[in-house]
């Protein structure tokens, strides 16, 4: 395919990595991919897009590279080293990390790729494994205007909010926040589920009208289903809810913000993933909920 549009290069093709990868090929773009499992390489050549068998053939005619990987330690393994993206990306490339890891990390990022002459954004999104499927991510960036203005093409046919939310490591403070507020929320959800089932009320049409009035939420619209069906396969696993509430946590003790609803429900995600539940949708939040309940746990 040749176009003007700048020529993309992607590592990371997981549950959310593939589907955006393929709205980019979608929306015209030249996308050449590397991941750790061939068989997603095989799929975004069976989309349309390029396999790479190295992150350096990925990346060496690169105008943009796109990264999502789970967490900081594989941000830092396919960013650094002789095989890594700041060794074989060419000068003036632009790196977009979306990625949800620590803000260090990412202003530490940033800062050593501008010694190989190399732009960086920090951009995590919001909206789970459907909002990737159906281009409506929430995209919280951090990093310079002109580089944000340069990209914005790109995450447009991503997602649907796009905003510039500060310095390097600010799109990744809000990833945080984000992170403590869904699992608050889905936890609150979970807590209601358990008490109007023991109560003896039908489930779905209370979450229906629940859904409608102040107690609505996005996360409410998105895992009602799951609530309803006991269905955790997996959108957002919860190892990586545990990790994200390891951030906000930390995060939040390095600035001096306390979180006290947040502490406990980051120990109630690390006790479902101690009792076997992390490869669950974060939803499964709910098996606990069960299990303190005195409840026969949900499928």
């Amino acid at each position: 395919m040749s176009n003007n549009l700048p020529k993309v290069a992607w590592i990371g093709l997981g549950i959310m990595g593939s589907p955006m990868s393929e709205n980019l090929i979608k929306a015209g773009y030249d996308v050449t991919g590397y991941t750790l499992e061939q068989d997603k390489v095989d799929r975004l050549a069976a989309a349309g897009g390029t396999g790479a068998s190295s992150i350096a053939e990925a990346v060496r005619d690169a105008d943009v590279i796109i990264t999502m990987v789970p967490a900081s330690p594989q941000v830092e393994a396919i960013a650094y080293g002789p095989e890594g993206i700041l060794e074989n990306a060419r000068r003036g490339a632009l790196l977009v990390d979306m990625s949800s890891i620590t803000p260090q990390t990412s202003v530490d990022l940033a800062r050593n790729a501008r010694d190989k002459g190399i732009r960086v954004l920090d951009a995590p999104v919001s909206g789970g494994e459907a909002g990737a499927i159906e281009a409506v991510l929430s995209i919280m960036v951090g990093g310079e205007q002109a580089d944000f203005d340069a990209a914005r093409p790109v995450l447009d046919a991503l997602g649907r909010t796009i905003v510039l939310c500060g310095p390097h490591g600010c799109g990744q403070t809000v990833k945080a926040a984000n992170q403590l507020i869904v699992a608050v929320n889905i936890q609150a959800c979970a807590e209601a589920v358990v008490f109007l089932e023991k109560s003896g009320v039908d489930l779905a049409a209370a979450l229906d009208v629940l859904n409608g009035g102040l107690a609505g939420s996005t996360v409410l619209t998105r895992k009602k289903a799951n609530f309803l069906n006991r269905d955790f396969a997996p959108g957002f696993r919860i190892d990586l809810h545990h990790k994200d509430m390891g951030i906000v946590t930390d995060a939040a003790r390095n600035v001096g913000a306390a979180l006290p609803v947040g502490a406990v429900v980051a120990q109630l995600v690390a006790s479902l993933r101690a009792q076997g539940d992390g490869g669950l949708d974060h939803s499964a939040l709910l098996r606990s909920v069960e299990r303190l309940s005195g409840r026969p746990v949900g499928a």
